[in-house]
């Protein structure tokens, strides 16, 4: 009867671990960006680290290469929560990295969730599924998946919206409500942090480091990264803002497009050099 009972627990665990497997194998498949139907929406808080200025000029540069050339996006402003601390003002960045391609939250946070809801409505109505690089806090995202679950209340939004964070602090200064909304109501991934090499994403925060002045060869690109660069150098740490030493440093921070890495499956890409050498033609 033990035998019995051992040999019958056995084939239970190998049912059970198979289809475990099968299940997994399927949940991979479906988390995969489908740049034919599939939207990207890129969220920065501009608040009150410049390291989002770096990360505006890596996510052109993504998006302006030819292997990312069918990825449907948009890029929204001071999608910032509550941390203290003054903005930094970037419209000109943004006007320049993306033309009209963007939304300024930073005044109006409502008015920017309705101007970003009607481009998010037409992917979810044709099956596709919504992709949110969170450069910042989660308040905006919180905000725009409680009006579509108002509109779509048949939409299953942990199926359907994807929300890809990689900072601890992020998450701290985001509204405790707004967290716990998300973390419940998307498929919420925590991936390791962006500002770090071989965590198992990309590090792209390296003082010191300017030769993207030589790698780039797209004058378009380049004007981008002077702005992004100038803009940096001019409100970090001024007026109580964060001072990003590797920004003091004559170097580079875009340690937010690890979850843009993350979420095209980038994996030829470990630092801001591989970054370079990669994307810069």
């Amino acid at each position: 009867m033990k035998a019995t009972t051992i040999l019958l627990l056995l084939i239970s665990l190998s049912y059970f671990t198979s289809n475990s497997n099968f299940n997994n194998t399927n949940d991979l498949k479906s988390l995969k960006f489908d740049p034919k139907k599939d939207f990207l929406l890129a969220n920065f808080d501009c608040k009150t680290d410049v390291d989002d200025l770096h990360s505006v000029a890596a996510f052109a540069t993504l998006m302006a290469n030819k292997d990312f050339s069918e990825v449907k996006y948009h890029a929204v402003a001071g999608t910032y929560g509550v941390q203290e601390g003054l903005y930094v003002p970037a419209n000109n960045l943004f006007d320049l990295a993306f033309g009209e391609n963007w939304t300024d939250a930073h005044n109006n946070m409502e008015a920017a969730m309705k101007k970003v809801k009607p481009m998010v409505d037409i992917i979810l109505k044709n099956e596709g599924d919504i992709w949110i690089a969170e450069a910042g806090q989660s308040d905006f995202s919180a905000l725009l998946v409680k009006a579509i679950q108002k509109e779509f209340p048949d939409i299953n939004t942990t199926e359907r919206i994807h929300l890809v964070q990689h900072s601890d602090w992020n998450e701290e200064v985001t509204t405790p409500e707004s967290l716990k909304f998300v973390k419940e109501n998307t498929d919420y991934h925590k991936i390791p942090d962006g500002n770090a090499v071989g965590n198992g994403t990309p590090g792209f925060r390296t003082p010191g480091y300017d030769s993207w002045k030589t790698e780039l060869t797209d004058p378009e690109l380049l004007k981008i990264w002077q702005l992004a660069v100038n803009l940096g150098m001019k409100y970090n740490g001024k007026e109580d803002r964060y001072n990003n030493e590797a920004v003091a440093e004559n170097g580079v921070d875009f340690s937010d497009i690890s979850e843009t890495c993350y979420i095209l499956n980038i994996k030829n890409v470990k630092d801001t050099e591989d970054f370079f050498k990669a994307y810069s033609k």
